[in-house]
């Protein structure tokens, strides 16, 4: 798996062997059907926001271009996976599965820097 990291300041790109996320299969094939069905979209943007009653919530988005500092992830059936450098220290470690309940699937999130998560589900906390 590659992972490139681009530094504006000095305009240099750095592979790096770890990647800081990990996606199973089925996340990644979901992914690649996202993209399908979108065809302005060009990768996945994993970031994370302020939100709910403990901190941070995770944004995935389809995004038609990769912003300058973004750390380029590239996954299995070259998904591209892209991850807000802002929100690299919150999410760094995290497991992404695709998981089915009855006849729903969604995204989870197995983060080894949450702290804390709310009742909902929506929100978690960093410590």
């Amino acid at each position: 798996m590659a992972v490139e990291t681009y530094d504006p300041r000095t305009a240099a790109t750095t592979r790096v062997t770890e990647a800081p996320v990990t996606v199973s299969p089925a996340a990644v094939e979901h992914f690649r059907r996202q993209l399908q069905k979108d065809h302005s979209a060009r990768a996945v943007r994993l970031s994370v926001k302020e939100s709910g009653c403990t901190g941070f919530m995770y944004v995935v988005d389809l995004v038609p271009e990769v912003n300058a500092d973004d750390i380029r992830q590239t996954l299995e059936e070259g998904v591209e996976l892209m991850i807000d450098r802002g929100s690299l220290n919150v999410v760094n470690g995290t497991q992404i599965d695709l998981v089915t309940e009855g006849v729903n699937r969604q995204l989870r999130f197995q983060n080894p820097n949450a702290k804390d998560h709310c009742g909902c589900g929506e929100s978690f906390s960093v410590g």
